[in-house]
């Protein structure tokens, strides 16, 4: 909405321009009149729509053409005013006023016109048979008022219609040729209908009707006032009400309803309410509210956020498979005006044997993309409508800045659910499938991949001593010359070489001695295609040598080539070391470098010291209520099993 109004007054002289300002600001018809009244400005606060206001004045005797076509392009409305019982200033509105404000603005923001017949209390009859046929003449009409400056009539009125036709315009809602509301509004209409409709039935029940209603207007509708609704849309159309409910077609007839009858206000009430502008797109500040992410902080979706996206994973699920097929995925982004998931998302997180997206593959491409973009995710939940049905002030309420990684290196422990590797390795060297491997496709599997729809990205979840986390899997182009600061930022890197080929772990042992050496970054070697012959590396270490003198952890067999489901073994040891990097800085085991069994060995005594906690509550409550010790028995059995 716009923060003032300025209106302008134009109109042949002695027709009452300057008499209806004065009348408007002292209330009383002036005993002197001069030639122009000095701009004024109303305050917010005693407008009815609580914008300031400015109202200027023309004198075509004080004034040159010049000023009087600055003051046109600077103005938000523009009242042409006439006399009623003047012909001639009637005449001059169509064949000079009009005209002149067309020349000198542009065709494509046309300010929106407003007659004003003045001296009404000097005539018996009214000027409005003249004046109808120019207003369905020129679109840029938005009304005509008849008006006294002498008695006062309909002044405040006139500046209220002003005000209205700049912050509730008429001409990006309706069609007055047509009699219809205009393609843009009915598109921002329908996916306001989409987002209300919580259940995704094509109905607006009573509750998402009050939902609605006080959503947009901060007060439930009564329950006779919501069956007087239903019952004006039932009598004018026959598929505007079903199964006791308001349609798509009776939800729009309704805001049809209200611009014919002069409501516009509500219907713009509605848009703003959910984000649009006057051109009815979207807002940037809406789209995209402020949110400040430090240096070394991420991004994730906090509980809320999950709990909403899965409201409208169920709500568009219509088989209750627990995914979503092409056709119910077109439905989810029907409120986007693009399609936000290409291809390549079937090849990024988990889907079912259909190919479909499944749930927990869902989940995992939004805090992707929350990881990734926090900006595009602040973008799409918008178009979802979060912050409206969750009732915040923006989406940024979704959104959780993790703190420093410095910090969580120095306390030895993080809050944090998403950790990134990144995955390098030679060309061929097998780093795809295990990226793919990761979302529980073997190679058969992902030789039916299309080129185009590869991804350099893989998320899923995995459980590290019952806590689910997300790993996020990047593979980098290898480019050893150049590695951009985004391909070093990670949690934990994945090390890929062929052991077919001799000349695959080369690159690894390179990248690691320029760039991770001396990080702190845990870094795991992978030996891929273990299916196949080992033959020896065209270096001067071998792979396990390399490893041993680095203090890294062997290199791990891996292949994809398998029959059965892939193992998550080696992605939950990658979490783990993520989760736990300050493991790497000193060894309590005996290989004196494995990162994987310190960690096992740091949880085992983290374990145990809560254990001793449990039992010391036992010990100095004496509690013997069976659910505290259904929970403990439960915990020490799944402590002694993981030690």
């Amino acid at each position: 909405m716009r923060k003032d109004v300025r209106i302008l007054l134009v109109g042949e002289p002695k027709v009452g321009k300057t008499s209806l300002i004065m009348s408007l600001v002292s209330e009383e018809f002036p005993d002197e009149v001069p030639l122009r009244a000095e701009e004024i400005t109303i305050p917010a606060d005693v407008t009815p729509e609580r914008v300031p206001t400015h109202i200027v004045d023309y004198s075509e005797a004080e004034q040159s053409d010049e000023q009087l076509y600055q003051e046109i392009s600077k103005a938000n409305v523009i009242c042409i005013v006439y006399s009623v019982n003047n012909k001639k200033s009637i005449e001059k509105v169509t064949s000079h006023w009009i005209p002149l404000i067309n020349d000198r603005t542009d065709k494509d923001s046309r300010v929106p016109l407003i007659l004003v017949g003045n001296k009404s209390d000097l005539v018996e009859h009214s000027s409005m048979e003249t004046i109808l046929p120019i207003m369905n003449q020129y679109q840029d009409i938005e009304t005509c008022v008849e008006c006294s400056a002498k008695n006062l009539k309909n002044i405040s009125e006139l500046f209220y219609y002003a005000q209205k036709a700049v912050l509730h315009p008429t001409g990006p809602l309706y069609c007055p040729e047509e009699k219809e509301l205009k393609p843009s509004c009915i598109k921002a209409l329908t996916r306001i209908f989409k987002v209300s409709d919580l259940d995704n039935d094509g109905i607006l029940n009573d509750n998402e009707l009050n939902f609605f209603q006080r959503t947009c207007f901060n007060t439930p509708l009564a329950p006779q006032a919501l069956e007087d609704v239903k019952n004006v849309v039932r009598r004018n159309m026959t598929d505007g009400v079903k199964d006791n409910g308001l349609t798509l077609k009776g939800f729009l007839f309704l805001h049809t309803l209200f611009i014919q009858r002069g409501r516009h206000e509500t219907t713009w009430t509605v848009l703003r309410r959910f984000g649009y502008d006057d051109d009815l797109e979207l807002t940037q500040e809406y789209l995209f509210p402020m949110i400040k992410i430090p240096p070394d902080c991420t991004t994730e979706l906090n509980h809320n956020a999950y709990l909403f996206l899965q409201s409208v994973f169920d709500k568009h699920d219509k088989d209750r498979d627990c995914a979503l097929s092409p056709e119910e995925v077109r439905d989810l982004f029907k409120v986007f005006p693009y399609m936000p998931w290409g291809p390549d998302v079937n090849n990024t997180v988990c889907t079912n044997d259909q190919g479909w997206i499944t749930y927990q593959g869902y989940l995992s491409q939004w805090t992707l993309t929350t990881y990734l973009d926090v900006q595009r995710s602040l973008e799409y939940l918008g178009y979802l409508g979060y912050s409206i049905i969750y009732e915040q002030e923006s989406q940024a309420a979704a959104i959780t800045v993790t703190r420093n990684k410095r910090i969580d290196l120095q306390k030895k422990q993080t809050q944090r659910s998403v950790f990134r590797c990144n995955v390098l390795g030679a060309r061929d060297s097998g780093k795809s499938g295990f990226l793919q491997t990761f979302l529980g496709k073997n190679l058969q599997q992902q030789r039916r991949i299309r080129e185009d729809h590869k991804s350099l990205y893989a998320i899923s979840t995995t459980y590290v001593y019952g806590q689910e986390k997300y790993l996020l899997l990047h593979e980098v182009m290898p480019d050893f010359d150049f590695l951009s600061e985004a391909d070093l930022a990670c949690d934990v890197v994945c090390l890929v070489y062929d052991i077919n080929n001799p000349r695959s772990f080369e690159y690894c042992a390179k990248v690691y001695k320029q760039y991770f050496i001396d990080s702190k970054t845990p870094c795991v070697v992978i030996a891929a295609k273990s299916d196949l012959h080992e033959v020896r590396q065209h270096y001067s270490l071998s792979p396990h040598e390399f490893c041993r003198k680095h203090k890294l952890h062997p290199p791990q067999p891996f292949t994809c080539n398998i029959t059965n489901a892939p193992t998550k073994d080696i992605y939950t040891r990658l979490t783990t070391m993520a989760m736990y990097p300050h493991a790497r800085l000193r060894c309590m085991c005996a290989c004196n470098r494995c990162t994987y069994c310190l960690c096992q060995n740091l949880l085992k005594l983290e374990l145990l010291r809560n254990i001793k906690a449990q039992l010391r509550r036992v010990i100095f409550n004496r509690c013997s209520h069976k659910r505290f010790w259904l929970p403990l028995c439960l915990f020490l059995l799944h402590a002694f099993t993981l030690c």
